[in-house]
């Protein structure tokens, strides 16, 4: 027994031998043997067991040890063969775990997308910051923000909020942004990086207009001729105010010019209603009335409103009359004498006719009333005859000036019209008749000066950077900080408005019609999926919202039929786009667009609206735009975890906003899940070095579920496409729910009216959705934070 024991052990003499072996000092100790790489673990660990064996046997007198030698030798062969064991199955349960990850992986990343879209969207998500390598700091920084150093600049969400984690010790934190205008840089950082979605579908119909991927017909050609005739800036300029001129002498001259054929009120009227979409003193525009669309009464009515006056105006809350603002008349009056002189007009004229004009304009600015009041005084929809307007308001010629707009349709005295302010309306013409028996004024000199300024303030857009300098100037006076949009975005805004046929059916021919219906279906159905976990406050409340969402009809808003390319040629025929003459061309698109007015009053169906970007109701349909659907938000080659982090997050959000505006009073899980998501906020915050605590009031409590709710509608949607058709694409590697969450965090700070309401950053929700371990491919752990304990499930 003791000679087997003896062999199995290491050779650990603590005697000295009685002779010097010098044969045995040549040799490194077996321990200190290195293996070769190639070496197999246990052909190792055999060699180191065979050296002390020979050795053993070759010197007789070391096989008589005491005992307490042995008992030592046993307890360390007993924890070295634990210590082995322990490392083997170490090593079999990571290779375990480690496998099991790589299996999880291949199974939710699948095959790469290799498409150009796709190309181009893993360069944006590289470039672009990533919630899961920075957690901790993601979050904090302002939506836009392309990187996540104190540079990066901007301000926090939240900021002015008193108490709010992210106002205390902010230059303790962030010390190199003392000094700095924060508001000013935060405006320019969030106009500068984040592309809302209208923005995106604008720089979308930027790139149709500048394609030149094939002909086209002569309508598209015409389309982009006129985009293009509007960024030549420098034949713009080279023109000068000398097309304005022409066009003024076209309609009879002008008193300030001194030569004036003193033409008619309501025949110079009707001729700027008709060819140049122009409204002095009343504005037009065509729609239903609300009380028949109940009915289903799709019948569209000449709608009549006060006008958007030139002068600005305020509201007074004790005399309940609007004024012209005292402190703005200097800038207001600079800014009409800048006009005149760039016209060419006399400096001893122009400033009785600018003072005349500005005691016109504060006259009817008085007669004017904010929206707010007028819903309140029932003054809106008031519906009544032509002939009978007339009687009220004699100083127009409403069936003259209204058979010309609308020309060629038939209108007689029994039309009816809708009115949005009739009491304005009849002030209005008491005004127009009072200035019109002044004596001591050449006739209707001031009321023709009215509309020729009113008509310089339509024809803007076409003239010389000098009026549009002499408007900003104004602008920046009255308080306004909004920068000057980019010629391209005013050009193709401009470019829609006369050819917005065209337009739409280029964007309709590039929309992925079947994998919008797909997603806008998906979406619906977890929509309605969501509403059924929720805890309503009353059986009532829950049946009747779910009676108006089964009985909805969600689709994509399209035209039902695309017009062909002779229909679209035919009905440009007439139009002709000079190259280098944007004004002549800008004139000719007032004229299409009062055509497409008048149009309006004879059409059945609700035609698509290719500016729109949110989803809206139309009697029983929830309706998505096409809008909505166009890169880099949306493109039918992404994996659909792009298109659902994204697209999907957009139009789940706009359906909770559009169909539970008050959800907070029928539910009590929008206040607590409200509660539960800020409870995680303030965790990290405040492990952060942000210290502070305040309630969310009702409002932010309930935008926070919606935006939460549409995420997890959104992630729900996806899973449920998954499950139908199982195969997806990936960028860069990442997996499936990865991929999801990266792309939402691309368009969490979407803007719309309730943005102001989310009192933390949206993508702070990838923190809180990820607090259910087995969701995310990452753990979202701070790395230089410790928590006490795992975040609860919102």
């Amino acid at each position: 027994m003791s000679a087997t024991r003896i062999e199995l052990e290491p050779q650990l003499s603590v005697q000295p031998s009685s002779e010097p072996e010098p044969e045995r000092r040549l040799q490194p100790p077996p321990l200190f043997q290195l293996p070769l790489p190639t070496q197999d673990p246990s052909e190792i660990h055999q060699q180191t067991q065979l050296q002390p064996e020979l050795q053993s046997e070759s010197n007789p007198e070391h096989q008589a040890k005491p005992v307490w030698i042995n008992h030592r030798r046993q307890l360390l062969f007993f924890l070295f063969g634990f210590s082995l064991c322990a490392a083997i199955l170490g090593i079999i349960y990571y290779m375990h775990q480690n496998l099991q990850n790589r299996s999880n992986n291949q199974a939710d990343t699948e095959t790469p997308c290799l498409s150009p879209a796709c190309q181009w969207a893993s360069t944006h998500l590289f470039m672009s910051a990533d919630p899961f390598m920075q957690p901790c700091d993601y979050f904090l920084f302002t939506c836009g923000s392309d990187g996540l150093s104190p540079d990066s600049g901007g301000r926090q969400r939240g900021q002015g909020i008193p108490g709010h984690p992210q106002n205390q010790k902010e230059n303790a934190v962030w010390p190199e942004r003392r000094g700095r205008s924060k508001e000013r840089q935060d405006r320019g950082q969030r106009k500068e990086k984040i592309l809302d979605r209208k923005t995106v579908l604008l720089q979308y119909l930027r790139e149709i207009l500048e394609s030149n991927d094939r002909p086209g017909s002569t309508a598209v050609q015409k389309a982009k001729g006129f985009y293009h005739s509007c960024l030549d800036t420098k034949s713009i300029e080279t023109a000068g105010a000398e097309p304005f001129l022409t066009l003024i002498q076209q309609l009879g001259g002008w008193a300030v010019s001194g030569q004036w054929n003193q033409t008619d009120l309501n025949s110079t009227l009707s001729l700027l209603m008709r060819d140049y979409a122009t409204f002095p003193f009343f504005n037009l525009y065509v729609g239903k009335d609300p009380n028949e669309i109940a009915r289903g009464t799709t019948k569209r009515y000449i709608q009549i409103d006060q006008p958007d006056l030139l002068i600005p105006i305020e509201w007074n809350s004790k005399t309940q009359k609007s004024q012209a603002k005292t402190q703005t008349l200097r800038p207001f009056l600079t800014s009409c004498q800048r006009y005149l002189a760039l016209l060419g007009a006399p400096p001893s004229r122009s400033m009785i006719h600018v003072g005349t004009f500005i005691s016109l304009s504060s006259e009817l600015a008085v007669a004017s009333a904010p929206l707010h009041y007028r819903l309140s005084k029932g003054q809106l929809y008031q519906r009544m005859t032509i002939k009978e307007l007339q009687s009220q308001a004699p100083a127009i010629d409403w069936l003259g000036c209204l058979q010309a707009t609308f020309h060629p349709l038939p209108l007689i005295e029994d039309d009816h019209v809708l009115l949005h302010n009739l009491p304005y309306i009849v002030q209005m013409s008491r005004i127009i008749g009072k200035w019109l028996n002044k004596h001591e004024l050449s006739t209707s000199a001031p009321l023709h000066t009215f509309m020729v300024l009113n008509l310089l303030h339509t024809m803007m857009p076409a003239l010389d950077s000098r009026f549009s300098e002499t408007a900003n100037n104004l602008s920046v006076a009255l308080g306004n900080t909004e920068g000057v949009a980019p010629r391209w975005k005013h050009c193709v805004l401009e470019t829609e408005r006369g050819f917005d046929l065209v337009l739409r059916d280029l964007l309709s021919e590039r929309t992925a019609h079947r994998e919008a219906e797909e997603i806008i279906q998906n979406i619906f159905s977890s929509f309605k999926s969501k509403l059924r976990e929720l805890k309503w406050t009353d059986q009532k409340s829950l049946q009747v919202v779910m009676k108006k969402v089964q009985s909805l009809i969600p689709r994509l808003w399209t035209t039902k039929e695309v017009s062909s390319e002779a229909e679209l040629d035919l009905l440009f025929s007439k139009v002709t786009v000079s190259t280098h003459s944007f004004f002549s061309n800008y004139v000719q698109l007032l004229s299409l667009w009062q055509k497409r007015r008048s149009q309006l009053l004879t059409e059945l169906t609700e035609a698509a609206d290719i500016l729109s970007v949110t989803p809206f109701l139309l009697g029983y349909e929830l309706l998505v735009p096409m809008g909505m659907f166009v890169p880099h938000l949306f493109h039918p080659t992404y994996p659909r975890a792009m298109n659902y982090g994204a697209m999907g997050f957009l139009i789940a959000k706009d359906i909770l906003h559009l169909i539970l505006p008050d959800i907070y009073s029928q539910s009590e899980t929008v206040h607590a899940v409200g509660e539960c998501v800020w409870a995680h906020y303030l965790t990290v915050t405040e492990k952060a070095g942000r210290g502070g605590v305040f309630s969310l009031s009702a409002a932010q409590q309930q935008e926070v579920w919606v935006q939460y709710s549409a995420l997890q509608i959104a992630l729900q949607a996806y899973h449920q496409s998954l499950k139908n058709h199982p195969s997806d694409t990936s960028i860069s590697g990442l997996s499936h729910t990865r991929l999801f969450l990266t792309s939402f965090s691309q368009v969490n700070c979407d803007s719309d009216p309730y943005s102001e309401l989310m009192p933390l950053e949206p993508s702070f929700l990838i923190t809180v959705i990820c607090a259910k371990s087995d969701l995310c491919p990452t753990s979202l752990q701070c790395l230089n934070k410790t928590q006490p304990h795992p975040l609860q499930t919102c």
